[in-house]
């Protein structure tokens, strides 16, 4: 339809001049015919010929009269019936586009019976050559010709048309509808990877919309499948929970006469068994709290840096003679408004990834192979870096460090602790980031105080 009416828009625009340059033509063909019969009138001896013979040259270009004006006169060369007046007049000698076209309708919408004088240059040293005509033959041959023009723009039109509709059906409809189909049946079962879309080799939009199309429902599927795994992991969590909360109160209640031991050895490290145990049961009490995707508000307070950095050392083994060192510099004083439990969950995830980073070169050595923990204020922000010795962070892991089951380097590992660590921090209105340019790999913890209104 659009077609068909562009088409038909631009046969507009080009048919009123042409219908226009019709009619000039036609008018130019008559005035020849009667110069040519002006010569052979001027040709007869003494100007004579014979009526018949002047009725059949005016018959001939169908004019009524031919005269030719010359200098100091006009001379009739042929007349049939003299018109009782002129009604237009068209001087061909001096004719523009504008003329042409306003011209053109006239004798369109001219009523029956109108009688036109048409001048032009004369031949034989005249100044003009005049002949009177009626004007219906003239618009008869003009419809003739516009119906023939229209006639034909319509057949061009319709084949037109169908052409460009078949050309559009075949490269741009039938493709999206096969893009509309695949979108369908994609959303009715995204877990199916047989319905995704499989992309042509076309290099045009309709191309790249199924190459974005086919990637983004790869990345939809490849979630949804990740998202499955991780509820039936939380429902793993949750059966095996039960139990395991069930023996941690049992370790508890054993491991609570050990307080009533002399031992020294005994006595320094119930204690830290105790509280490590607490820890254990109330994370199983709150079902592996990172599988639940909700982690309890950090109930924060003024703690001190040093003591927590220490048990993290303790909880990992190292201090002794291992193979991995452990340094601390951590300012004198230094108070953390924070979380100490969820602070310590944060230590202990980045120390025990840079203590199997360091042991998964192999062989260590304590002088070269080590775990350093630095803290230090500046302003309202406390700054607490990891950092160790070991090969450092990939550059394919980089891109998905924080994210769970996504960002881990070591073969086998979940990555579980760099996303629970980045968690707990951002409950703090804190930052965690891995920091470049260093050897092997460090990471900036930035817990800023609380702000408190003024009374």
């Amino acid at each position: 339809m659009l077609t068909l009416l562009f088409v038909m828009l631009a046969v507009v625009c080009v048919s009123v001049p042409s219908v226009a340059n019709y009619r000039v033509n036609w008018l130019t063909n008559r005035v020849s015919g009667a110069v040519t019969a002006a010569m052979v009138l001027e040709a007869a001896p003494n100007g004579m010929v014979s009526e018949k013979l002047a009725m059949q040259v005016l018959d001939s270009i169908g004019a009524k009269t031919v005269v030719l004006k010359m200098k100091d006169s006009r001379r009739l060369l042929a007349a049939s019936d003299l018109p009782p007046q002129i009604d237009v007049t068209v001087d061909l000698r001096d004719l523009g586009w504008p003329d042409m076209i306003r011209q053109a309708f006239g004798t369109l919408t001219a009523p029956d019976g109108r009688i036109m004088r048409v001048m032009a240059h004369a031949p034989m040293n005249g100044e003009f050559i005049e002949l009177t005509m009626p004007e219906a033959p003239l618009r008869e041959a003009m419809l003739r010709f516009a119906r023939n023009i229209l006639l034909f723009s319509l057949a061009v039109a319709v084949i037109t048309a169908g052409l460009v509709h078949l050309a559009l059906s075949w490269l741009i409809v039938r493709p999206m509808r096969r893009l509309t189909h695949a979108m369908v049946a994609f959303g009715e079962n995204p877990e199916d990877q047989s319905r995704i879309v499989e992309a042509s080799s076309r290099t045009d939009e309709i191309g790249v919309a199924e190459r974005e199309l086919s990637a983004m429902q790869r990345q939809l599927a490849g979630a949804l499948q990740q998202k499955n795994r991780l509820a039936n992991l939380g429902l793993a969590v949750a059966k095996i929970n039960h139990d395991l909360r069930n023996l941690l109160a049992a370790a508890q209640l054993f491991s609570d006469r050990l307080t009533d031991s002399d031992d020294p050895m005994v006595q320094r490290f119930a204690p830290k068994l105790l509280q490590t145990l607490d820890r254990a049961i109330t994370f199983c009490q709150s079902t592996l709290s990172y599988g639940r995707a909700v982690e309890q508000p950090p109930q924060r307070r003024p703690v001190p840096v040093a003591p927590l950095v220490t048990d993290v050392r303790e909880l990992l083994g190292l201090g002794g003679e291992d193979q991995v060192g452990w340094i601390e510099s951590i300012e004198p004083d230094l108070i953390i408004d924070a979380d100490p439990d969820q602070l310590s969950r944060v230590l202990l995830n980045l120390s025990r990834n840079a203590l199997e980073a360091l042991r998964g070169k192999g062989e260590t050595d304590p002088a070269h192979d080590h775990i350093r923990v630095t803290g230090r204020r500046t302003g309202p922000d406390v700054l607490i870096e990891i950092s160790d010795t070991g090969p450092g962070v990939p550059d394919k892991a980089r891109q998905r460090l924080f994210e769970a089951f996504s960002g881990s380097a070591r073969p086998g590992g979940t990555g579980l602790g760099l996303a629970i660590a980045a968690e707990l921090v951002r409950a703090h209105g804190g930052t965690v980031a891995l920091v470049d340019g260093t050897l092997g790999a460090t990471f900036r913890i930035q817990i800023p105080d609380r702000t408190h209104e003024a009374p």
